[in-house]
C-alpha cells in the first residue's frame, strides 16, 4: 500500500519573520523620509544652503538602522539575554559622559548629544532599549520573587531612579517619563503587586510636581498646554502653529511639499512636530494611514511577543512595542495640543539618526520574536490536529 509522505515534507517552507510587521516598519521608515524631506528642505537651504541636508543624513541612518535590523534578526532576541548587564552599563556611562561639559553637546537649552565624527549619538535613545532588555532578563529570571517588595520591586525602582536622575540632568524629561512607563508596564506584566504600583505612584507625584514648579521652561510648557491661543505670541507658539497645520490639512490635505507652516512657522517642523506637517500635506488620510502603520506594529508586536513561549521573549516584545506605542501615542497628542510638550519623536518618522537606528534595531528583535514564535505555533497546532485524529 502506498502511503503519502509526511506533511512536513510536503509543507512550504516556514516563513522566517512576520512579513506584515517587516511592511510597517519599513511603510514608516519611508514615509518618514519622505516627510523629513518635505519637512526640512526649505530649512536646510536658507541656513546650510543644501536642500537635501537632513535628508542625506536621514537616509544614512535608516541604511545603519537596516544593518541593525538585520544582524539582530540573524542573530536572535535569546542572545540578548546575555548583554543585559553589559548594555544597562554602556547606556549608564553614556548618559554620565553626556552631562559632562565639553563632552555633551548642547542645542536648544539641553545637554543631550555627544558629538562624533560624522554624527551625534543620543545617550537616552540608546538607554530606553538597555533598560528593557534588562528588565526583561531580570524579571523573567527573577519571576518567583517578582510579587516580593525587597526583590522584585525596590531594586528595579532604585535603577530606574538613577537612569531618571541621568536623563534629568539633560534635561530630558519626556525620556525620563518614558523609563518610567517601561518599568510600570513590564513589573504589571511580571505580577507584581498592584499596591505596590499605584503606592509609588502617588508617592512619585509630589516630585514630579517639584520637578515641573522649579523649572520655568517646564511651567511654560504647561501653560502652553492649558491654553496655547491665551500664549499665542510666546510660550504658546509652537502649539497654536502646530494646531493651525494640523487644522489646514482638511481630509486630503494642501499636497506634499505645499504645506506652509514649515515655512519658518512653526519650530521643530522635522523633528517633534513633523506630524503636523504630515497631517497639513496629507490630511486625514495621511494620518489615517500613518496611525494604522501603528496599530500594525502594535498588534503583531503583541502577537509575537505572546507567543514567543519563554517568559524573557514575552517581556522584551512587549517592551520594545510599549515603546513604539507610547512614543507615538505621546508625540501625536503633543502635536495636537492634549498633553504637554514632551520632546519625544515619531517612532521611524522623526529625523534623528540614533532614534531611527535603535527603533529599527529594536524592530529587528521583535521580527526575530515573530520567526521563532510562528513555527513554534504552527507545530504546536499540528500536533493539536494529530491527538484529534488519533484519539
Amino acid at each position: 500500500m502506498k502511503t503519502s509522505p509526511p506533511a512536513s515534507a510536503s509543507a512550504p517552507a516556514a516563513v522566517r519573520f512576520d512579513p506584515l510587521l517587516l511592511c510597517a516598519v519599513l511603510g514608516l521608515v519611508t514615509l518618514g523620509l519622505v516627510m523629513v524631506y518635505s519637512a526640512s528642505a526649505v530649512l536646510a537651504q536658507d541656513k546650510l544652503g543644501d536642500s537635501l541636508y537632513f535628508l542625506k543624513r536621514q537616509l544614512t541612518a535608516a541604511g545603519m538602522g537596516l544593518v541593525a535590523m538585520a544582524v539582530a534578526m540573524k542573530v536572535g532576541w535569546r542572545k540578548l539575554a546575555r548583554w543585559a548587564y553589559p548594555l544597562l552599563l554602556a547606556a549608564i556611562v553614556l548618559l554620565v559622559l553626556v552631562a559632562i561639559p565639553g563632552i555633551g553637546s548642547t542645542a536648544g537649552g539641553a545637554r543631550r548629544w555627544i558629538r562624533l565624527p560624522g554624527f551625534s549619538l543620543q545617550p537616552a535613545e540608546v538607554a530606553k532599549f538597555a533598560w528593557v532588555v534588562y528588565l526583561s532578563y531580570s524579571l523573567a529570571k527573577k519571576r518567583e520573587k517578582v510579587a516580593t517588595f525587597s526583590v522584585g520591586f525596590l531594586p528595579h525602582l532604585a535603577l530606574c531612579g538613577l537612569l531618571v536622575g541621568l536623563c534629568m540632568l539633560q534635561p530630558d524629561f519626556g525620556s525620563s517619563v518614558l523609563l518610567v512607563f517601561m518599568l510600570f508596564v513590564l513589573l504589571f506584566a511580571a505580577g507584581a503587586k498592584l499596591s505596590y504600583l499605584v503606592g509609588s505612584v502617588l508617592l512619585a507625584l509630589p516630585l514630579a510636581y517639584v520637578a515641573i514648579a522649579s523649572s520655568p521652561y517646564r511651567m511654560k510648557r504647561i501653560l502652553a498646554f492649558l491654553d496655547p491661543w491665551a500664549h499665542r505670541h510666546d510660550v504658546g507658539y509652537q502649539v497654536a502653529e502646530s494646531l493651525m497645520s494640523i487644522g489646514s490639512g482638511g481630509v486630503s490635505g494642501l499636497g506634499l511639499g505645499d504645506g506652509r507652516q514649515k515655512l519658518f512657522f512653526l519650530p521643530e517642523a522635522h523633528t517633534d512636530f513633523i506630524f503636523s506637517i504630515l497631517a497639513e500635506e496629507t490630511g486625514l488620510v495621511g494620518v489615517g494611514l500613518l496611525v494604522l502603520l501603528y496599530g500594525v506594529v502594535l498588534w503583531r508586536g503583541v502577537r509575537a511577543s505572546l507567543a514567543a513561549g519563554e517568559t524573557f521573549g514575552t517581556y522584551l516584545g512587549l517592551g520594545i512595542t510599549s515603546i513604539i506605542a507610547f512614543q507615538a501615542t505621546v508625540n501625536m497628542c503633543v502635536a495636537m495640543g492634549l498633553l504637554p510638550t514632551k520632546g519625544l519623536t515619531l517612532p521611524f518618522v522623526s529625523y534623528g539618526g540614533t532614534s531611527l537606528v535603535v527603533l529599527m534595531g529594536a524592530a529587528g528583535v521583535l521580527l526575530s520574536l515573530s520567526a521563532n514564535a510562528q513555527p513554534a505555533t504552527r507545530a504546536a497546532r499540528a500536533g493539536t490536529d494529530m491527538r484529534e485524529v488519533t484519539a
